[in-house]
Parts: structure tokens; C-alpha cells; sequence
């Protein structure tokens, strides 16, 4: 049986690192270091995810972290392909992120963690306000829930059984 070397599979999804932190565990022996890590993977086409990794190297725990967000992808609604339907705040721990959609050619008014993941996600123009909390990890995912609460107007006239025009 002859043995054929496999293709590595394209990339589906681009990454970025939002945090990478060094855990100390301090034992009898002397301190025992390990790596954590953060990754947003998305396709910039409405598919974007959030996950974390640990290990006792940094590329490790970056390879886990990535594997946990390509797991966690979610779909994400986007109006023109450029933008989201409508306001959103998201919330995790003390962190809110409030995300505003914005007219054609505004950019991306978002700094860090939340740049990254609305990047990711392919969200063109947008405004954004870090409320409470700036811990990067939870802000991360508090724009993910606001990014995951959005509704576009055919799925509100699908819930109240009516028709686009009505609900515009």
C-alpha cells in the first residue's frame, strides 16, 4: 500500500490574536509558567468566532485557541454587506460594547479587540463605544453577543407575520 501525502486544506478562516497571558502557578519546585490565549477567526463574509487555549507554549495554545473559534463560528447579519441592521449593545462580565451602524464610507470606528472581531466578521462601516470594562477578552465577546443579537427586517417581519414594508 503506497502511502500518499495528504494536501493541507486551504484556510477557511483568517485569524488574529486578541490576548495571549502568561499563567504562573507557583509550586514547591519553583514557578510553573503557561500560556493562554485568545483568537478571533472569521471569513469576512458574516461567519466570524471567538475562542481560547492554554498550554506550556505559546504557538500551542494559539493552535488550540484557534480550533475552539473555528468550533464557536456563528453567522452574523449584515445589511449591504457593509454594515449591521441596527443598534446593538453586548454584554459580558463588566464589559458592554455599544455597535452603531454607519453611513458608506465611515470605516471601522473601533479600537482593539472590537476592530478585530467586526473585521473579522466583514462589518465595513460601523461606530462603536467601549461602556464599562475594557478587558480585552470580554470585550471581545461582548461585541460577538451584540453582533449575534442582530436582526435584519425580513427575519422581524417573518416573527410578527407581516410583510418587509410594513415593518420599514
Amino acid at each position: 500500500m503506497e502511502k500518499t501525502k495528504r494536501e493541507p486544506r486551504p484556510k477557511q478562516f483568517e485569524e488574529e490574536i486578541i490576548n495571549i497571558g502568561r499563567v504562573t502557578k507557583v509550586t514547591k519546585g519553583g514557578r510553573h509558567f503557561r500560556f493562554s490565549a485568545t483568537v478571533a477567526v472569521g471569513d469576512r463574509k458574516g461567519q466570524v468566532g471567538i475562542g481560547t487555549g492554554k498550554a506550556n507554549e505559546v504557538p500551542d495554545a494559539i493552535k488550540k485557541a484557534v480550533q475552539a473559534a473555528t468550533k464557536n463560528v456563528v453567522r452574523v447579519s449584515i445589511v449591504d454587506e457593509r454594515t449591521i441592521p441596527h443598534e446593538a449593545i453586548g454584554v459580558r462580565g463588566a464589559s458592554k460594547v455599544l455597535l452603531k451602524p454607519a453611513t458608506e464610507g465611515t470605516g471601522v470606528k473601533a479600537g482593539g479587540p472590537v476592530r478585530s472581531v467586526l473585521e473579522l466578521a466583514g462589518v465595513k462601516d460601523i461606530l462603536s463605544k467601549s461602556l464599562g470594562s475594557n478587558t480585552k477578552i470580554n470585550m471581545a465577546f461582548a461585541t460577538l453577543e451584540a453582533l449575534k443579537s442582530q436582526k435584519t427586517a425580513e427575519q422581524i417581519a417573518k416573527l410578527r407575520g407581516k410583510k418587509v414594508e410594513e415593518i420599514l
